[in-house]
């Protein structure tokens, strides 16, 4: 199976350290998180749970 990665509309430029794909993994496997700079490096494995957990702590800790 591909996965389609989509980077994150709040990742900046080609000089910003902070770039984050998502992608859909296998029906029920999950969220992969990973790093857009480096894509060979693996990936983070989340449920949909933890991805929404995730995101909600995220906007309510935007410091983060």
């Amino acid at each position: 199976m591909t996965i389609m990665w989509r980077k994150s509309s709040y990742s900046g430029t080609a000089d910003d350290d902070v770039c984050v794909e998502l992608g859909l993994l296998a029906a029920g496997a999950g969220i992969g998180v990973r790093d857009s700079k480096n894509p060979a490096g693996g990936h983070l494995t989340l449920s949909p749970t933890e991805f929404a957990a995730l995101v909600t702590d995220l906007k309510q800790h935007p410091e983060h």
